[in-house]
C-alpha cells in the first residue's frame, strides 16, 4: 500500500480550502446556518472569509469547479442536496 495521494479515492483536502469546506459543511449540517445562507448568500460567504473565487463556485454550483477548489465531494454532494431540499427541487424519498 503506498501512501500518495492518488491512490486516495478522496485526495485529503488543502489547507487553504478550509473555509470552503467550513461553508459546505454548514450547509449539510446546521439549518439555522443554511436558512442564513439562503436568505443572503453573500454576506454568508464573505463572513466566512470565502475567496471570489470560492464564492463563484458556490454561486454556479459546479460540482468539478468546487472539488477543484478544493472541497471535499462528499460535503458538496451533500450540501447540494440540503439546499435542494430547502428550496423544495427534490425530497429525500427520491435520493
Amino acid at each position: 500500500m503506498t501512501r500518495g495521494d492518488e491512490d486516495l479515492h478522496y485526495p485529503f483536502p488543502p489547507a487553504r480550502a478550509y473555509p470552503l469546506n467550513r461553508c459546505l459543511y454548514g450547509l449539510k449540517s446546521d439549518d439555522e446556518f443554511r436558512a442564513c445562507y439562503l436568505a443572503n448568500p453573500e454576506t454568508t460567504m464573505k463572513e466566512l472569509g470565502l475567496s471570489e473565487e470560492d464564492r463563484a463556485a458556490l454561486r454556479s454550483g459546479d460540482r468539478a469547479a468546487l472539488v477543484a477548489r478544493g472541497a471535499h465531494p462528499y460535503l458538496v454532494f451533500m450540501a447540494e442536496l440540503r439546499l435542494k431540499a430547502d428550496r423544495g427541487q427534490t425530497t429525500y424519498e427520491y435520493f
